[in-house]
Parts: structure tokens; C-alpha cells; sequence
């Protein structure tokens, strides 16, 4: 009897530790959380040591994938700045909100004022909105972060090779502006100083914000070239400047993190890190590296939409976890608005609510398909572990690297405006040559790479998905075959 009695106080403890454990989890959900979105910008699926061998180290990043989960199949909507950046906030395609390709210092067009934004959604729920780096989605004032649901903004409004430092236009570019607000407060500021400077008001608006809740956005300005380190961290990787880089922007997640945990705010915040398409190869040892994908930024083969991605909710997102489904950036703005108690725009958009993928509850795709366009062209698709591309142009780097951050065969090349598009305008200016790529299919599961094209081994596939990319070409448009999209929204225009 009196073991039978001991027996039943073990189980009723064991239970009530159960149930308190539920309750936690159900509280922390029922909460809303503090959202921290880190974007590294052409940071590459093989510059982490947890997605791919490499002599970069990044113990915070890796300190992220221990204690959360690591998405291995996680895409941008395109391999470029402005086109991922529009998807990332809109939850759209960048085709539907006509933010195609990437905006410089004479684009008159950007975010249309009537889209819904993350941080402008978010603001409406009470949250403390910030973003620290680079916009990319229009200059201000018109198209500023301002008017797009950020309470504070510093950071540049393009890409910071639009200055003296292009490593190809250097002698046409005006100087780069560097914005507190609305207000320009510098130009071309020391670019040494970018990731410390941005990351040093990241945690003081932890500070400011942290009785909560609150959407930080740190869309880190580095490692798009031209690349520099602050002399702290010069000279600290085996992996060269590109690698001290990598090793700054580590220490800025580690400060950010050490933030969450003054404040104790760690248990309530999602931490997401992920990167704005892969690495910028024709820059040789000033890029990173696609590890085991093919190619990189401006394509949308694997190394240029798959991006190393992890993300942190203590007790809700499971902690030293792989996740394998294919999700992309456009999920993130209905997953964390419904995750805050934020409503959705107004108006169709793409991305799902894959908060069941992220906590470990799902293994099955939110999606019948995933598409990839390089600006205006429709190029590939895929559904589950089937990629189709379509025939079409894409750049790969023309002939040997370099190191000196100059691109593939800068001696040769003929640099064309930066206004002018198109891929042989890309080509010229950034060390590419454009190749021909016919009707490709690859399967992911067996061939990471895309290193073998078995459309002719598997005609029903690609009828399959040829038909579920016309629905795609008829709703988004696709300049390949001169459709225009059904679904297509206005871009912002300042002319």
C-alpha cells in the first residue's frame, strides 16, 4: 500500500510539472512576442559553419541554431536587394507590388504608399517599430522607412556600393547619404563604423523598448561589397576580409542577444537571422560562398534564393532542430502578424501562417509551389523536392576571381550606366557572363547542386509543373512571354 501511495505523489508531481509546462508554453503564445528580424545582406548559404564547411566562425549564429531551429530549405522571393526586401515586408511576390529587380540613387519609383507593411501592421498593435540599416524600397522623403510604420530609422536608402567606393562606377557615383530619419546626417560616412553603428542603436532600442512589445529590423548593410570591418575585427578571420566581416556581424548578434537577456526578454522574443539572397560571386574573395549550391545573387538557381536562415522562441520553436520544408520570406509577415494579434493587409498577398512549421508541429509544405522570377522573367518553380526551370538567360562569373574586390576580369570589362537594366547591363558591370539554359529539371532531394537535368526522365513532372507556372505567369506577369500578370499592383512613383 505504502508503495502504491508513493507511486501515485510521483506520478501526481510528474503531472503537475506537465501541466505547468504546458501552461508556460500556452502563455508565451498567448503573449505577444517582441520580434528581432536580422538581415545580412549577400550573405551566402555557405559562409555559417552550421549550414556548410568554412573557416568563417560565428559562435553567436551558432549559439541561434542550438537553442532554436535550422531551416535548410528557406528562399527569397528574388536573388536581389529590393526585389527581396519588398517581399520580405509586403508578404508578396516582389512582382505583385512591382518591386522587381534593385532601385539605385536616380530611381524614381519605390513601395507604393497603399502597401501594407510589416512594421506599419505591427504599429497598429501597439508595437515599438525600429529599423537600423539599409531601406532599399525608395528614397526618401516620399518613400521613406517613416512612412512605412518605423518609429525610428538609421541607415542608408540603397546599397552602399552607390558611391565613391564602386568597385566599378566609383567615378560616377555621388556620395553615399546616411540618414537619422528623415534627416540626412552624413555623407559618405566611414563604412568601417556601419555594423557597430547600426547595432549600437539596435540595443539602445531594446532599452528604449523594451516594456514592449517591439519589432526590431537590422537589415545589416554588410557583406554586399564594397566589404569593410572595424579595426577590432580586421585581421580576426582565417577566411580574410570577408571573413572579419562575417566574424563583426556574429558580434552584433551576440550584442543583440546579450540585450534580450539584460532585460529578460529573451523567452518572449523571436529572433530570426537570415540573409537577402546568396553571395555576390563575382567579387571573388570580397564574396562568399554558395557552399554546396550552384551560383549565387542575380540567379535563381539554389546559391542565389536559398539562404541560411535560423530562428529562436524559447519553448515554442523548437531548440536544436533541423527543418527541411521549403518556406519563404513571404510567410514571415502572416506568421509573426498572427503571432502578434496583428491583422493582415487588406489586400491579396502570398506568404501563409506557417507558425506550425515553425514550432515543430507540421512537416508538411504550406505551399503547392514556390516560384522564383529574376526581375520581370518567370525562371523556375518549385514544388516539393521538383525544380523546373524554364528556359532562360542567367549570369555566371566570367572567368577568374579576384581578390582585390574587384569583380571576375575587371580589366576587360565595359561598365554601362547603372541606370541601365537588363542582364547583359548586370553582366557588364559586375564581371558575368550570360549564359543559356534550357528546360531544366533537377530534384533537390538527391541533387542539391542542380547538377543534372532530368526533365527528359521525367516528362509528367515537368508537364506538371509547366502547368502550375502558367497559373503563376498569368497572375504575377512574366516578360519572357510577354503576359501581363492579373494580379499586378502599382509601384510608388516621386516624377
Amino acid at each position: 500500500m505504502v508503495v502504491y501511495r508513493k507511486l501515485f505523489v510521483r506520478l501526481s508531481i510528474l503531472f503537475s510539472c506537465w501541466l505547468m509546462a504546458f501552461s508556460c508554453q500556452a502563455q508565451d503564445r498567448s503573449v505577444r512576442p517582441n520580434i528581432v528580424l536580422i538581415f545580412a545582406d549577400d550573405l551566402g548559404y555557405g559562409d555559417l559553419p552550421s549550414f556548410a564547411a568554412t573557416k568563417i566562425r560565428t559562435p553567436h549564429i551558432d549559439s541561434l541554431v542550438q537553442q532554436g531551429t535550422k531551416f535548410t530549405d528557406f528562399y527569397v522571393a528574388q536573388a536581389v536587394c529590393s526585389a527581396s526586401r519588398a517581399a520580405l515586408l509586403t508578404g508578396c511576390y516582389a512582382n505583385r507590388v512591382g518591386m522587381a529587380g534593385a532601385l539605385n540613387h536616380t530611381s524614381p519609383t519605390g513601395i507604393h504608399p497603399d502597401e501594407q507593411l510589416l512594421p506599419e501592421l505591427l504599429k497598429q498593435q501597439g508595437y515599438a517599430t525600429g529599423m537600423f540599416g539599409k531601406w532599399h524600397l525608395g528614397l526618401s522623403p516620399y518613400f521613406s522607412p517613416l512612412k512605412n510604420g518605423f518609429d525610428q530609422w538609421l541607415g542608408i536608402p540603397y546599397s552602399n556600393d552607390n558611391t565613391k567606393y564602386h568597385p566599378v562606377l566609383f567615378d560616377s557615383m555621388p556620395p553615399l547619404p546616411l540618414f537619422d530619419g528623415d534627416q540626412m546626417i552624413e555623407l559618405d560616412p566611414d563604412q568601417s563604423q556601419f555594423t557597430k553603428r547600426l547595432t549600437q542603436r539596435a540595443v539602445a532600442f531594446i532599452e528604449e523598448s523594451k516594456d514592449g512589445p517591439f519589432f526590431l529590423y537590422l537589415p545589416h548593410i554588410m557583406p554586399h561589397v564594397p566589404i569593410f570591418a572595424s579595426a577590432e575585427f580586421q585581421g580576426s578571420s582565417a577566411a580574410g576580409l570577408y571573413g572579419d566581416v562575417i566574424h563583426e556581424i556574429d558580434w552584433s548578434v551576440g550584442q543583440i542577444l546579450n540585450a534580450l537577456d539584460q532585460h529578460n526578454l529573451a523567452n518572449n522574443t523571436i529572433v530570426i537571422f537570415t540573409s537577402d539572397n546568396g553571395p555576390f560571386l563575382s567579387y571573388g574573395s570580397h564574396a562568399g560562398s554558395s557552399g554546396p549550391l550552384r551560383e549565387g545573387k542575380l540567379t535563381v538557381f539554389e546559391g542565389g534564393v536559398r539562404v541560411p536562415t535560423v530562428m529562436r522562441w524559447p519553448n515554442n520553436i523548437p531548440a536544436g532542430q533541423t527543418n527541411k520544408v521549403p518556406l519563404m520570406t513571404i510567410d514571415l509577415l502572416p506568421t509573426l502578424c498572427n503571432l502578434a494579434g496583428a491583422n493582415l493587409p487588406d489586400r491579396p498577398i502570398d506568404g501563409v501562417d506557417v507558425s506550425n512549421v515553425l514550432f515543430g508541429e507540421s512537416t508538411s509544405s504550406p505551399h503547392e509551389a514556390l516560384v522564383f522570377y529574376s526581375g520581370t522573367e518567370l525562371h523556375a518553380i518549385r514544388s516539393g523536392n521538383w525544380k523546373l526551370h524554364l528556359p532562360h538567360k542567367y549570369l555566371t562569373v566570367n572567368g577568374e576571381t579576384r581578390t582585390d574586390g574587384k569583380p571576375a576580369g575587371f580589366g576587360k570589362l565595359k561598365p554601362k550606366s547603372i541606370t541601365e537594366s537588363g542582364v547583359e547591363g548586370i553582366a557588364s558591370r559586375h564581371g558575368y557572363r550570360v549564359e543559356n539554359l534550357p528546360l531544366s529539371l533537377f530534384n533537390l532531394a538527391s541533387d542539391i547542386g542542380e547538377t543534372t537535368n532530368v526533365a527528359e526522365q521525367h516528362p509528367e513532372i515537368v508537364e506538371h509543373l509547366s502547368t502550375m507556372a502558367e497559373k503563376f505567369r498569368r497572375e504575377l506577369g512574366d516578360s519572357l512571354t510577354n503576359t501581363t500578370g492579373t494580379g499586378v499592383r502599382p509601384v510608388g512613383r516621386n516624377d
